[in-house]
């Protein structure tokens, strides 16, 4: 049976530029745009135009660059916004409008001071004005993670009604847990009428760190779009990481889905970002972190230099990476040792190496790492003494 496309949504210039400190110019949003057009994304959300002049600026130029992606812009449900995000796209191959609104009762009551009736009629209108501008319009349904199921069944057939190609189905405060977040897309795809004449996306928050999983869950049960960031930045714990659907859909061939993106250039994508907006990532990041295929464990160092597949599930260069990394520290063993020294032009013996084995943990006592300098240095010294 043949696999089904996921469609990758990557809001790293909306979203992702929303972690306070990662504001970027128009010129550093066209690099990230040009890449991810590369990096084989469906859906490029280019940024919220209305929110100010720089923000049109850089959604009006990404429009003209990006050959492949469709080009989203987004709008809350009033006509200024979305005559402002139609503008900024009117060069876009293929544009997309993403317009919505809160529906969950806290968003109606607290947010908005209205009525769920109230909050149906301006969904209805806002999906219906933007068609005026674009085939192809999305609807958020904000804080549907919280949203009663049937209220949000009957918001999703209505805007269906009004010409919504996509439902966004956010957990905005990361509040779901997987199986939770996924019976609420399969009631979706069960009680909404006409519901194949949309599709139900995935729009996952980090607060709890279940984004990706819940993402995973959302496709399982009937969603076929991600929304997602690189390196999972995004409002407060961010949002579903790119990366990690990416390879969880690659490296779990069962779930018989698929995407269009090029793995290989996750690690460079990774990079560029994190450079661009000025925020590291962390070393265990899962797929994209320094530690990702590191190994510093003895027991772990020699399975992996036997055996690749004993500590690893993806090989690194699927991911842009040339090649694991042994590290060397107080908690490697000898196999690791020989290892590293056999890299730098050293074949040792083993009575050499149950000598030098000794020396390095001298060194490895009094550093985090031993790095390559310090092997040279040993080997000198153990030559210059048998010498």
């Amino acid at each position: 049976m043949d696999s089904e496309k996921i469609e990758i949504f990557d809001t790293t210039l909306r979203d992702g530029e929303q972690v306070p400190g990662c504001k970027l110019d128009t010129k550093q949003k066209l690099i990230i745009a040009e890449q991810l057009d590369s990096l084989g994304v469906d859906i490029i959300e280019a940024g919220f135009p209305i929110s100010s002049p720089g923000d049109f600026l850089s959604v009006q130029e990404i429009s003209k660059i990006v050959k492949n992606a469709k080009v989203c812009g987004l709008t809350r449900a009033n006509k200024k916004d979305i005559e402002v995000a139609a503008e900024a796209l009117r060069f876009a191959k293929r544009p997309r409008i993403h317009t919505g609104i809160g529906t969950s009762d806290s968003h109606i009551r607290f947010k908005f001071n209205s009525t769920r009736e109230q909050v149906l009629e301006r969904a209805i209108e806002a999906v219906k004005y933007a068609k005026n501008f674009v085939d192809d319009v999305e609807f958020y349904a904000e804080d549907a993670g919280r949203t009663d199921n049937d209220f949000l069944a009957k918001v999703c057939e209505e805007v269906i009604k009004a010409g919504a190609t996509v439902l966004n189905i956010p957990d905005t405060t990361g509040y779901c847990l997987p199986e939770e977040y996924g019976r609420k897309i399969k009631y979706l795809r069960e009680n909404v009428k006409d519901i194949d004449k949309a599709i139900l996306s995935c729009h996952c928050h980090n607060d709890l760190g279940m984004a990706t999983a819940n993402s995973i869950s959302g496709i399982i049960n009937g969603a076929r779009q991600i929304e997602c960031t690189i390196n999972g930045l995004g409002e407060r714990a961010g949002n579903t990481a790119l990366e990690e659907v990416v390879m969880i859909i690659k490296q779990h061939p069962n779930l018989n889905f698929h995407t269009n993106i090029n793995s290989k250039m996750l690690n460079e994508m990774s990079y560029l970002v994190s450079e661009l907006m000025g925020v590291p990532v962390q070393p265990n990041k899962a797929i994209v972190g320094a530690n990702a295929f590191a190994h510093s464990s003895g027991i772990h160092q020699d399975g992996v230099i036997k055996n690749r597949e004993t500590y690893e599930i993806i090989d690194p260069r699927e991911v842009g990476i040339n090649e694991s990394s042994i590290v060397l520290t107080a908690r490697s063993g000898r196999s690791a040792l020989a290892y590293r020294f056999k890299n730098i032009g050293f074949d040792v013996t083993k009575v050499e190496l149950d000598f030098l084995y000794q020396e390095f943990l001298k060194i490895a006592d009094t550093k985090k790492e031993v790095n390559n300098d310090d092997l040279s240095f040993m080997m000198k010294s153990f030559n210059q003494k048998i010498g």
